[in-house]
């Protein structure tokens, strides 16, 4: 092989090389596989490739590039069929599902949305609301900030738009009575993963979890899903509380409201007495900030549970 014909089987090489991500790339929810994790496989696929000069090592990569079922590898395609706006920065958006088909993920499990702004790709991790055997569609809630890049990409969505998702992800896998009692502590769209959760085990007859739920919100209308809240809490088993930073007075509240709510900030006190209402020791499930999520562990440790006693989203 002549020097010019090796200089273009190189560059023949080079264009194959897997393009290594950017950080933007990565939705730092701890994934598995990660875009890192993918990057990697597919560089060592491609180094191996290369050393032997067989590009035939590369069909592994190239025969899931279309793949027909959601997975945690490959980005698929979902048509947005609504865009409802639940607060001045909450959105609510269904997709619909191929076929009239299930999405497939367990109660509580994450998807990974890849969105691209000002030549920037960027991923997300968010978690379907949906019941998990929701046929046909599939919804998500997503909160939009003023300085967000995929906040920027979300509220530019509308129905017959397409996104990209992959998954399912997340190591919470519930199973119907494993656990007597369950205190959810949710902070803001904290409360996506355990809407699933609480509704497969209202939906299930032979489920007798208790659950007590509570929701941290900034004021009353800010709190998402109200119906759906209501409707939860006339179930024997089930308890919902709120707790709203920014509000003043109680008396300001729906009547229906008000011996259910907290003012100010959800703290040991409140965690101590919901714990001691409890049949037993309940299993806790966190979601929401950092902080949010670090409060709430040195609360429920000083409330008396165990380590292995919670779970945190």
């Amino acid at each position: 092989m002549g020097e010019r014909e090796e200089e273009d089987a190189e560059e023949a090489w080079l264009q194959l090389r897997p393009v290594e991500p950017l950080p933007s790339q990565c939705c730092g929810s701890g994934c598995s596989p990660c875009v890192f994790d993918l990057y990697h496989r597919d560089l060592a696929r491609w180094e191996a490739a290369q050393a032997s000069n067989d590009r035939s090592l590369l069909s592994g990569k190239q025969s899931q590039s279309c793949p027909s079922k959601l997975n945690a590898e490959n980005f698929l395609a979902f048509r947005i069929s609504a865009v409802d706006r639940l607060t001045n920065d909450t959105y609510r958006v269904r997709f619909t599902l191929p076929g009239n088909g299930q999405l497939g993920l367990r109660p509580g499990q994450h998807l990974v949305l890849r969105g691209t702004v000002e030549d920037l790709e960027i991923q997300r991790a968010y978690t379907p609301i949906s019941p998990a055997n929701a046929e046909g569609y599939f919804e998500v809630l997503i909160k939009c900030y003023q300085t967000g890049l995929i906040s920027r990409y979300v509220e530019s969505w509308r129905a017959g738009d397409t996104a990209f998702w992959r998954g399912p992800f997340g190591d919470f896998f519930y199973k119907p009575n494993q656990y007597g009692e369950l205190l959810m502590l949710a902070a803001g769209t904290g409360l996506a993963p355990m809407v699933p959760i609480l509704q497969s085990i209202t939906d299930n007859a032979d489920d007798e979890t208790f659950v007590t739920l509570v929701c941290c919100f900034k004021t009353f209308d800010s709190i998402y899903l109200k119906t759906f809240l209501q409707e939860q809490a006339r179930f024997w088993n089930v308890r919902i509380f709120f707790v709203l930073s920014q509000e003043n007075s109680l008396e300001q509240l729906p009547w229906s409201y008000r011996e259910k709510t907290h003012l100010g900030r959800l703290g040991l006190d409140l965690i101590e007495e919901l714990v001691g209402c409890c049949r037993r020791k309940p299993f806790a499930l966190v979601c929401g900030s950092p902080e949010f999520t670090k409060d709430m562990v040195k609360c429920l440790l000083c409330a008396g549970l165990a380590e292995d006693s919670y779970f945190l989203f």
